[in-house]
C-alpha cells in the first residue's frame, strides 16, 4: 500500500527510501526506539484528571445542546449547523472510551460512571462494549492476528470492503436500539440466545471472526448494570416515539446524529492502522509501523482523531501515556532520535492521503 508518510526534509536518503517498507510481520524489532520511548517518556504517565473531565463535560454539554438545537431549531441551515456541531463533539465525548480501557479507575475516580451515566448509556455504546476488548489488540501475540478483534487486513482485501467498511456503520443505531430493547431482554430469558449476544454483539469490533468470552468478576457486574440500563433506555426511547410522546422528526434527528459520529469513528479507524498484515504474529516495531500518527502542523486530525487517536502508532508504542501528552511525548521521542529512525515512517500527513493509499494498495493487489 502506498501512502504519504512525513519524511524531514533533511532526513538522510535511506530514510525516505524506507517509505516502502517490507511485510509488517517482517520487521525486526528495533530495540533503540524501544528504549529510547520509554526513557524521555517516564513522567508523562500519569494523567491528569482535571483535563478528562474539563474535556469530557465540555464535549458532552456542545454535544447534547447541539442535538437539542438542531431538534428545535426551524431553519434549515442552522438545524444543520448544530447537527454536524452535534456529530463532532458527541464523536469526541464518545472516544473517551477508548481512555477508559487504559486508565486505571483509581487514576480517575467517578470518570468511569460518569462516562457511562452521560454518554456511554444514552447513546447505547456502554463502556463494557471495549473494556476486556481493546486490550487483546494491544497484546504483542495477538495483535493482528485473526485473534485480535479489532482486525482486518483491508489493505489484502477487495477494493469494496473499504468504502463497505464505512457504509455499514451508518446502519450502527438501528443495530444498538435492537441489541438492547430486543436482544437484551429476550436473551436474559433464552440461555442460547444469551451466549450468541455475549460472543457476537457485546463488543465494538470489526473482525467478524472473533468471539467474545463472558466477563467475570468485576467486569460483569459492571456489564450487567450498564446494559440493564442502556436496555431500559432503549426500550422507553422506542415506547415515548411510539406513543408520540418523543415526535417521529426529533427520533430520526438523534439517529441521524449517532449515525454520523459513529461513521466519523469508523473513517478515523480506517486509517488508525495500515492493516497491511496478513494474520502472523509481528514484532512491537512491525506493529508500530503498521500504524499511524498524523501529527502537527496538520489542525483537522484534532476533529476526525480526538482525544490523542492522532497519535495512534505512538499510542501503541507507549499505551500507558494519557491522551494528553502524546504531543509531548512524540516531540520528545523525535528530539532524541536520528532522522533514519523508523520512529518517523508511522507519520503521515492527512486523512486524505491516508485513504487514497489504502485503496489504491487494495486494489493494486487484488
Amino acid at each position: 500500500m502506498r501512502s504519504t508518510t512525513i519524511i524531514p526534509e533533511n532526513a538522510p536518503k535511506a530514510a525516505a527510501d524506507s517509505r516502502q517498507s517490507a511485510a509488517p510481520f517482517l520487521v525486526p524489532e528495533d530495540n533503540d526506539l524501544i528504549r529510547t520511548a520509554a526513557k524521555v517518556t517516564r513522567d508523562l504517565n500519569t494523567p491528569k484528571p482535571a483535563v478528562y473531565w474539563a474535556d469530557f463535560l465540555a464535549s458532552v454539554a456542545v454535544g447534547y445542546g447541539a442535538l437539542a438545537g438542531a431538534i428545535v431549531i426551524q431553519s434549515t441551515g442552522l438545524a444543520i449547523l448544530c447537527g454536524l456541531v452535534a456529530i463532532i463533539a458527541l464523536y469526541r465525548a464518545g472516544s473517551f472510551i477508548h481512555e477508559l480501557t487504559h486508565v486505571r479507575r483509581n487514576a480517575l475516580p467517578g470518570f468511569h460512571f460518569a462516562w457511562n451515566a452521560l454518554f456511554g448509556v444514552p447513546m447505547l455504546i456502554p463502556s463494557f462494549m471495549y473494556e476486556g476488548i481493546h486490550s487483546i489488540h494491544h497484546r504483542t501475540k495477538k495483535y493482528g492476528t485473526v485473534e485480535d478483534p479489532e482486525y482486518l487486513p483491508l489493505a489484502l482485501m477487495k477494493p469494496w470492503s473499504v468504502p463497505l467498511f464505512v457504509v455499514v456503520a451508518a446502519l450502527a443505531p438501528v443495530a444498538l436500539l435492537f441489541r438492547y430493547a430486543i436482544l437484551s431482554p429476550l436473551s436474559a430469558l433464552i440461555p442460547p440466545l444469551r451466549k450468541i449476544v455475549v460472543e457476537r454483539y457485546s463488543g465494538l469490533i470489526i473482525n467478524p471472526e472473533f468471539r467474545r468470552k463472558p466477563a467475570e468478576g468485576e467486569l460483569r457486574r459492571r456489564w450487567l448494570a450498564c446494559e440493564t440500563g442502556a436496555s431500559i433506555w432503549a426500550i422507553a426511547l422506542i415506547a415515548m416515539v411510539a406513543i408520540d410522546v418523543i415526535p417521529m422528526r426529533a427520533f430520526l434527528i438523534f439517529l441521524g446524529i449517532m449515525s454520523g459520529s459513529v461513521i466519523l469513528n469508523q473513517i478515523r479507524t480506517l486509517v488508525a492502522h495500515l492493516w497491511e498484515n496478513d494474520g502472523r504474529e509481528m514484532t512491537v516495531t512491525g506493529q508500530y509501523l503498521d500504524s499511524v500518527n498524523v501529527p502537527p502542523p496538520g489542525t483537522l486530525p484534532a476533529l476526525w482523531a480526538p482525544v490523542g487517536l492522532r497519535y495512534h502508532a505512538l499510542h501503541h508504542l507507549l499505551p500507558g501515556v494519557p491522551y494528553h501528552n502524546l504531543g509531548e511525548a512524540h516531540r520528545r521521542i523525535a528530539a532524541e532520535l536520528p532522522k533514519e529512525s523508523p520512529f518517523y515512517r508511522a507519520d503521515h500527513d492527512s486523512l486524505w492521503t491516508l485513504v487514497t493509499g489504502l485503496m489504491r494498495g487494495s486494489a493494486g493487489r487484488n
